[in-house]
């Protein structure tokens, strides 16, 4: 028995040496890949995973001065305070409603816009469709959230000018609770449309022409081809930015909704990120406010975790 035993364990040494070995020549062969990707893994490793040890304050009554090490143990007393906070309810409602409609209108528009342009055979009209709808983008929330609201204004904004002239009066957009949701997801969506946009194109540039051409022979217009070759080629691209979107689903940004906001709709704007700032910053409770961060956290990857199984089954596209 004695052995018998023996045997693997001498040909698990002389096996370990010589994969570390195999592992060491491939780094080297491939070492400038390696050292393009060393930035992009120091970025994840510094500003991602090295924070993520900040979350136990979560469970202390943090103390600035005492620190991680010298601060008391709470443990989970910040987490009911948060679920039994007077407005918290409403808070995360308005979470995920915004993030519902970003999902329904936000994620959808770049699919239908792409499949637009993609059918656009002059080439100069496209580019300038593309250059139009991408420009948003690289403005910050400041200026976007400025045109907004000179473009809603009650007294000189065009779109109430418009409703005056179809004998209506004039609209508080951002004023009212009712109307808030819908500029915060239009504001979005028009800001950010052309960069999601610019995914899906690259993935139909890719299509073989030649099954347009095989499908055109054999009859199938253009709305045929969409259905059968466009649409099946967009689905991998489609899966895996649905899966991304689905762990970031509170997520729905602090900025986007803090420019917007003011007395009179923050009942209905309040999300997690700005209560989070509020909690956090303005009133310095951080335990608090990591608290209501850790708990975004682990519903997103809860999330994430369910839609990635679900597309597992179903398309057989997932991230792990």
């Amino acid at each position: 028995m004695e052995a018998t035993t023996a045997a693997p364990t001498t040909a698990t040494k002389q096996v370990q040496p010589r994969d570390k070995r195999r592992v060491l020549r491939f780094m080297w062969k491939y070492k400038a890949l390696y050292l393009l990707s060393l930035p992009g893994i120091l970025y994840f490793l510094i500003f991602k995973y090295i924070p993520l040890m900040g979350s136990v304050i979560a469970f202390q009554n943090y103390n600035l001065f005492a620190g991680f090490s010298g601060s008391p143990w709470v443990g989970l007393e910040h987490f009911t305070r948060m679920f039994s906070h007077y407005d918290f309810l409403n808070i995360l409602k308005n979470t995920l409603l915004l993030g519902i409609y970003d999902i329904a209108f936000a994620f959808t528009a770049p699919i239908i816009l792409a499949l637009l342009l993609n059918e656009v055979r002059l080439a100069l009209y496209k580019k300038v469709v593309q250059t139009v709808i991408y420009a948003p983008h690289f403005l910050s929330w400041v200026i976007v959230s400025g045109i907004f609201i000179g473009v809603l204004s009650p007294s000189s904004g065009i779109a109430n000018t418009m409703l005056g002239w179809l004998g209506m009066g004039p609209i508080y957009f951002l004023g009212e609770d009712s109307y808030i949701r819908s500029v915060l997801v239009g504001s979005g969506l028009w800001r950010d449309v052309g960069w999601g946009t610019i995914i899906y194109l690259a993935a139909l540039a890719s299509i073989n022409p030649d099954l347009y051409e095989a499908a055109e022979m054999d009859g199938a217009g253009r709305w045929r081809q969409m259905l059968n070759i466009t649409l099946p080629a967009l689905l991998p691209v489609i899966t895996i930015l649905f899966l991304l979107k689905m762990g970031d689903f509170l997520d729905y940004g602090f900025e986007r909704v803090f420019v917007f906001q003011n007395p009179l709709n923050i009942r209905n704007s309040e999300i997690l990120d700005t209560y989070i700032y509020k909690a956090g910053l303005t009133q310095m409770q951080y335990s608090y406010a990591t608290a209501i961060g850790l708990f975004k956290s682990v519903v997103g990857l809860f999330l994430l975790a369910i839609a990635n199984t679900l597309s597992k089954k179903a398309t057989g596209e997932s991230l792990y």
